[in-house]
């Protein structure tokens, strides 16, 4: 239940989250360092023994390197991840003139608060989405679609910004920007690996690097172990899908919770869950938006795939997100609404106070 599961617990998990990747950021890289160093190992053609030997000895030399990179990563994603999302999601930054309308309904909810009002941004496509991005308080972005604004009335835009708003006060945004970081080097690191046997052992007899270091370490192996390679190959492989398993841990761990509470934070935000409702109505079957898995997970809408994929979906479905907003927050029962038509949001009976239903008593939401 929202109200039982506490919103200052979310961000204090949030949080927690956030240090335990960081923690374990050493334990990955040494996984992946390793991997390279039994493919480096199997330059060599040795018998597996000595090759996995080898890699021990191979690995203090490459985890510098690896050091080095990954910071280099890690500085560019803490100042640059907005410019990265930008590039990828194909978002520009607007001001009130450009984008009067959202501005002033962004700006108001901001006010009526008294939290600092982030960027805002938008994307030129016929999509229905948005997702709040940034690590810093100065860097701090909501950014929607196009097709978002055009779709959704007044109430309905206004719940959405809620959304996104409490997905920075919550400290969402912070732990998915990390995430993507530590998936985007585990994606790297993969890619690199799937490679490398094919860049390090390719080669034909005329020539080539890979080719003549092969016959090389033959000679002077006297032909012996030449099995040993392949095998090694494979288990660098299983070690790339150990981390790329760790990479979908990661997805998983970014709770779903956290869209049924932006959806409560928003509706104790606008008063106002039958918005929200509608919203997300209008929004289902129109969310999809081409961008990479990483940064998807900040979508307000990620549909999950179909069969067995839906068990690593990082978001609800839209109708437990609806289910959730009319048993907990006092939301209508939603009608069926035509395809395009955009009728004006119902509001909450007179003298209901929506928002009191999504806390239990004496718990503060997430702008107390």
């Amino acid at each position: 239940m929202l109200g039982s599961y506490g919103l200052s617990t979310h961000i204090w998990n949030n949080r927690l989250k956030s240090l335990v990747l960081l923690a374990g950021f050493p334990v990955l890289l040494l996984i992946i360092c390793f991997g390279f160093a039994v493919l480096i190992s199997a330059l060599d053609n040795p018998d597996v023994g000595q090759g996995i030997v080898n890699a021990f000895h191979i690995l203090p030399s490459l985890i510098p390197v690896a050091l080095i990179a990954s910071l280099v990563w890690f500085v560019i994603a803490w100042f640059a991840n907005q410019a990265i999302v930008d590039s990828v999601t194909g978002a520009r930054q607007v001001d009130r003139k450009a984008e009067p309308r959202v501005w002033n309904l962004l700006e108001n909810l901001c006010i009526s608060r008294g939290i600092p009002m982030p960027k805002l941004r938008i994307i030129e496509t016929d999509a229905r989405n948005a997702f709040a991005s940034g690590i810093r308080p100065a860097q701090y972005s909501i950014t929607v679609t196009r097709g978002l604004v055009n779709s959704l009335n007044d109430g309905e835009l206004e719940a959405v910004l809620g959304h996104e708003l409490t997905h920075i006060r919550n400290r969402d945004v912070q732990l998915l920007v990390i995430a993507a970081v530590f998936v985007g080097i585990i994606s790297l690191a993969g890619d690199l690996l799937i490679r490398s046997p094919r860049i390090l052992f390719s080669g034909n007899s005329s020539g080539g690097y890979g080719g003549g270091y092969r016959s090389s370490s033959r000679r002077s192996s006297g032909g012996k172990g030449g099995g040993g390679a392949i095998i090694l190959i494979l288990i660098a492989i299983a070690i790339f899908l150990i981390a790329r398993f760790l990479g979908i841990a990661l997805s998983l761990a970014m709770s779903r919770k956290r869209e049924f509470l932006a959806d409560a934070g928003s509706v104790e935000l606008t008063k106002n869950p039958d918005a929200m409702i509608t919203a997300l109505q209008k929004i289902s079957g129109h969310s999809e938006l081409h961008a990479p898995a990483q940064v998807q997970e900040m979508f307000l809408d990620h549909p999950p795939g179909p069969g067995l994929s839906s068990i690593f979906s990082t978001h609800p479905s839209i109708e437990s997100r609806i289910d959730a907003l009319v048993k907990y927050a006092g939301g209508h029962p939603p009608a069926p609404l035509p395809p395009e038509e955009a009728p004006p949001a119902a509001m909450a009976p007179a003298g209901t106070d929506a928002a009191a239903t999504i806390a239990a008593p004496g718990q503060h939401g997430p702008w107390g």
